[in-house]
């Protein structure tokens, strides 16, 4: 076997990585100027070259986000991640880069480990920290990239991909942008972006439809209406709302929250949990604008949900408090108003606990009514191939396996380990290796050529004519009547 360097020159310097069996590792490669002091909310800066060789053995800190212990965060975080298969290739491999999932709040890059997705697939996969919650998509009058910052992090990190791809082995000419939830979603703003262009050229899009639109109530029985991104606007006045809390007002607020620790201003990261800012220059519209409009980059796509999206969201409602048959009527109402009589009439099952009734619309009438309605537009401009992860029997990310009466299938996230080792730890049974080995085929020779194919599995078919999707299930992998499984005509009617 060719012994390929681990130390390796980059544009900003030599870095050194680590060999595993299958691998060779980059970790912590930094890709920007360390976001702090008056850097902090300014649109990144590239690195600065250094002199020697700087260790990349290990995985840089994560944004300072809630739930992880403070010595693995610090507001220093733009850093990427790369995995490089072995054996030495002669021609370039294609290049994968990953966008992280977390309500755009929590999450890093080095949390995926992508060695068996590399060396299967035989592709460099570099996995990125953007900014989260407060530190990425704070907004306040007058403040350059105003809730673009996470976003903007992403962008310079796909510029970084460009320029150093080819030291890894890859083809900077050949990237796909693949992601999940809140990563996904930022892909959807990334095909909206004129800044984007000629960064990537392939796209997979994994729960995160840019189309989605939760009703009130739909998310959580108490959330407003909303989507994944907000007006500027809208950004900019929970910017002034923050600020107002920490007694920083007037002409020197923002200086003042410049001021203050991380430590204060990450509890209050929540407020901006999916609010990346449109209606600003670097994302002019909408993202689900742009797609109506055919203002978006026209790239082939995979795209596609989990078949119970909604269970882990509203077992963590139902414990707070229950869903009962008692209660259904009130969430409807509230949800769905003068429709409410027509939702009941569609879902109501008495085969089935309230808290799954009220799970299953959820589910239908945004997560699978956004990703069919998107697939529905973006497949006039470009091949996309569209998807439902259905292993009801996949290993949860959740502390439980759900409440009485709601089992948490193959909800949101669930998908994951099917192409992660997620902390370096394979969770499969030998028969769900056998699907994630036949998920990551398709992945990755997409990434190669733009046609998902596998010797283990059927032939994918493009979405074309409002159908062909493949359902990914325990038991059979084969083309699902995706419209008709989640009602997607009813809810249609709903918005005429």
């Amino acid at each position: 076997m060719t012994h390929e360097p681990l130390n390796v020159r980059i544009d900003t310097g030599r870095v050194r990585g680590r060999r595993t069996r299958w691998a060779r590792v980059f970790e912590g490669i930094r890709y920007a100027q360390p976001p702090v002091d008056e850097l902090r909310w300014h649109l990144p800066k590239p690195a600065v070259a250094w002199s020697g060789t700087v260790d990349a053995t290990r995985p840089g800190p994560l944004c300072p986000q809630p739930g992880q212990p403070p010595e693995l965060t610090d507001e220093d975080c733009l850093f990427v991640n790369v995995t490089t298969p072995l054996p030495h290739a002669h021609e370039l491999r294609p290049v994968m880069v990953w966008l992280h999932g977390g309500g755009f709040t929590t999450g890093g890059g080095h949390l995926y480990d992508s060695q068996r997705l590399a060396k299967q697939g035989d592709v460099v996969v570099v996995t990125v920290n953007y900014r989260l919650g407060v530190f990425g998509y704070f907004g306040h009058d007058g403040l350059a990239g105003s809730g673009n910052f996470g976003f903007a992090d992403q962008l310079e990190a796909l510029r970084w991909v460009q320029r150093n791809a080819a030291a890894f082995g890859g083809d900077p000419s050949n990237v796909t942008v693949f992601g999940q939830s809140a990563g996904a979603m930022s892909i959807g703003a990334l095909l909206a972006t004129p800044s984007a262009a000629g960064l990537f050229h392939k796209a997979i899009l994994q729960s995160g439809s840019p189309m989605l639109h939760w009703g009130r109530g739909v998310m959580f029985p108490r959330s407003p209406e909303h989507t994944p991104y907000l007006p500027v606007s809208q950004v900019a006045q929970r910017g002034a709302g923050l600020a107002k809390t920490l007694g920083a007002e007037g002409a020197d607020a923002v200086a003042a929250l410049r001021a203050m620790s991380a430590d204060v201003l990450v509890e209050h990261t929540a407020t901006f949990a999916n609010c990346l800012a449109c209606e600003t220059e670097l994302l002019p519209q909408h993202p689900s604008e742009a797609i109506r409009h055919g203002g978006v980059l026209r790239v082939p796509m995979i795209s596609g949900i989990t078949r119970d999206e909604s269970r882990a969201f509203i077992a963590g409602a139902h414990t707070v408090n229950p869903i009962t048959r008692a209660r259904l009527p009130e969430l409807l109402v509230n949800s769905f108003g003068d429709n409410a009589p027509r939702v009941a009439d569609r879902y109501e099952s008495a085969d089935d606990a309230a808290v799954m009734t009220w799970s299953t619309i959820t589910t239908d009438a945004s997560w699978a009514f956004a990703v069919h309605r998107e697939h529905e537009l973006l497949s006039e401009r470009a091949p996309v191939f569209a998807y439902e992860f259905a292993d009801r029997t996949a290993p949860t990310l959740a502390d439980d396996d759900g409440v009485p009466g709601l089992p948490l299938g193959a909800t949101h996230a669930t998908d994951l380990p099917y192409i992660f080792d997620l902390g370096g730890i394979d969770m499969l049974t030998p028969k769900q290796r056998m699907l994630s080995d036949l998920m990551i085929d398709y992945w990755t020779s997409f990434a190669r050529r733009g046609v998902p194919q596998s010797q283990r599995g059927p032939g994918w078919q493009s979405f074309g004519g409002g159908q062909n999707a493949l359902g990914f299930d325990d038991r059979v992998v084969g083309s699902i009547d995706f419209r008709r499984r989640h009602n997607v005509d009813f809810w249609a009617s709903l918005r005429v």
